[in-house]
C-alpha cells in the first residue's frame, strides 16, 4: 500500500474551494486503496482530507505532538494515531511513514513541512515527489519565491525540479501514479 503524506492548514481557509480540493483528494486517496499520512488534526483542511479518506473506507495515519492535541483536535478515530512529543518527531514521523508528499493550500505551519521535505530531498536524505496542489493559484507567490532563489544563486536548479506543481486532486493523483510507477 503506497501512503501519502499530506501537508495542509488547521484552518478551512479564505474561499470553499481549499476545503472541497480537500475532501476530495481524501476520497480520492482512498478510492486508489492509499493510506493518509497527516497531522491528526479534526480542524480545518486537516479534518477535511481525513473525514473524507475515511468515508471513502482508507486507511489514515495520523501523528500529533502532545501539545497540540486540544487546539487541533486529535482525531482519535484513525487507523493509526500517534502523538509525539514534538513538533520536529512528528514531521520525521509523518515523512518517514510515506512514500511521497502532497502539498494543499495552508499556513505558517504547512510551509514549515514542505520546506523541510524540500530541504532533506536536496541534502539527498529521501527522495520522495512533494506535490503542490496551486488551488486557485494559492501557491503561486510560494513558485516565485522558489524560482527566485534558483536565479539568484541561492540553489542549484534541481531544486526547483523537486517540486510538481499541480492545479487540483485529479492532476496530483495522475502525478503520483507516474512518480511511484
Amino acid at each position: 500500500m503506497k501512503s501519502i503524506c499530506v501537508y495542509c492548514g488547521s484552518r478551512n481557509g479564505a474561499i470553499p474551494a481549499y476545503a472541497e480540493t480537500a475532501r476530495n483528494f481524501g476520497m480520492l486517496l482512498a478510492r486508489a486503496g492509499w493510506r493518509l499520512v497527516y497531522g491528526a488534526g479534526d480542524v480545518g483542511l486537516m479534518g477535511e482530507v481525513a473525514r473524507a479518506a475515511q468515508s471513502a473506507g482508507g486507511e489514515t495515519f495520523g501523528v500529533i505532538p502532545d501539545h497540540l492535541v486540544r487546539r487541533e483536535v486529535g482525531k482519535t478515530d484513525l487507523t493509526r494515531y500517534v502523538v509525539t512529543e514534538t513538533m520536529h518527531e512528528r514531521k520525521k514521523v509523518m515523512i518517514m511513514n510515506a512514500d511521497a508528499v502532497v502539498v494543499l493550500p495552508g499556513g505558517a505551519g504547512s510551509l514549515d513541512e514542505l520546506f523541510e521535505a524540500l530541504t532533506w530531498r536536496q541534502l539527498g536524505l529521501h527522495d520522495k515527489p512533494i506535490v503542490v496542489m496551486n488551488v486557485d493559484g494559492y501557491w503561486d507567490p510560494l513558485r516565485a519565491l522558489v524560482d527566485q532563489t534558483v536565479s539568484q544563486g541561492f540553489a542549484d536548479a534541481s531544486l526547483a525540479g523537486f517540486l510538481t506543481w499541480v492545479d487540483g486532486p485529479e492532476t496530483a493523483m495522475d502525478a503520483l501514479r507516474r512518480h511511484l510507477a
